[in-house]
């Protein structure tokens, strides 16, 4: 009896499966390959299916792994990705998620749609198996970095002069080129271009450099002050204007006596006539 109670208290040593014998030796290596493949289908078969799950309208401040430990009361998340902006990285409003069971997807999608969250209703759909791209959850798994914006970069770099004038050669050379194949082509098209530009930038600076000239001419605080007619007149104009506008502009108001002598006399009342009817 001892040693009964013994055996029963051991553990059970685990039943092994005599392997599968082929027929003939010479080909038990296939029957082998045959059988681990039955084994693995069969593994397949019995294994849920997994089901993807669209969800619109979601707020705007969450992100994946909100939305990952949200969804996970459900089942087992498998992938997820939020649709967001290649420029500026913000979430545009919806994403896909898979589950491990499609059952548990398709009980999301009807437990879920016209669902109130975060003041609003959140859209969910299952989609069929066949309807899902290959790349949908594609870099999913990867960790999401805002979009550094090289373009903007490199627009807004603060450029040297030798910078400006290779990028305006670059440019005319475009341009003398896009004109040469239109002439090519017969077509009788004239444009402002970037030469115009060019010029106008140029005129500018011109105007700007005359302006300083003739600001460094009028002060009279200059070492070697011009002392031409011209010159001379517009500085005196230019004093004179100083003074004006140093001037303090002063309001006399009239006196009271003044003030009552021009009050408008008051209005009289008119009075009503007292009609009799005649009999």
């Amino acid at each position: 009896m001892a040693a009964e109670a013994a055996a029963a208290a051991a553990p059970a040593e685990a039943v092994v499966a005599p392997p599968l014998l082929a027929l003939e030796p010479r080909l038990q290596r296939e029957f082998q390959q045959k059988v681990q493949r039955v084994r693995q289908s069969r593994a397949a078969k019995e294994r849920p299916s997994a089901g993807t799950v669209y969800v619109g309208h979601v707020p705007r401040r969450l992100a994946e792994p909100q939305l990952r430990s949200y969804f996970s009361q459900f089942g087992t998340v498998t992938r997820l990705r939020l649709s967001r902006s290649k420029k500026t990285g913000g979430s545009k409003g919806y994403g896909f998620i898979e589950f491990e069971s499609d059952d548990v997807a398709k009980i999301v999608a009807d437990t879920m749609n016209n669902y109130l969250f975060c003041e609003r209703l959140l859209k969910c759909q299952f989609i069929p198996p066949e309807r899902v791209h290959k790349d949908l959850f594609k870099d999913c798994g990867r960790k999401f970095r805002k979009p550094s914006q090289p373009a903007v970069g490199r627009y807004n770099k603060i450029r040297s002069a030798s910078e400006k004038a290779k990028m305006a050669k670059r440019l005319l050379r475009k341009e003398r080129l896009l004109r040469k194949r239109l002439a090519e082509k017969g077509l009788d098209y004239d444009f402002p271009g970037f030469s115009v530009g060019f010029h106008l930038i140029s005129l500018k600076k011109k105007v700007k450099k005359s302006k300083l000239k003739l600001d460094l001419s009028l002060n009279s605080q200059d070492p070697t002050p011009v002392c031409t007619p011209t010159v001379l007149e517009r500085r005196k104009a230019h004093e004179a204007d100083d003074d004006t506008e140093d001037k303090e502009v002063t309001v006399r108001l009239p006196p009271s006596s003044v003030e009552n002598a021009v009050q408008r006399p008051k209005k009289q009342k008119r009075k009503k006539a007292n009609l009799k009817k005649q009999k």
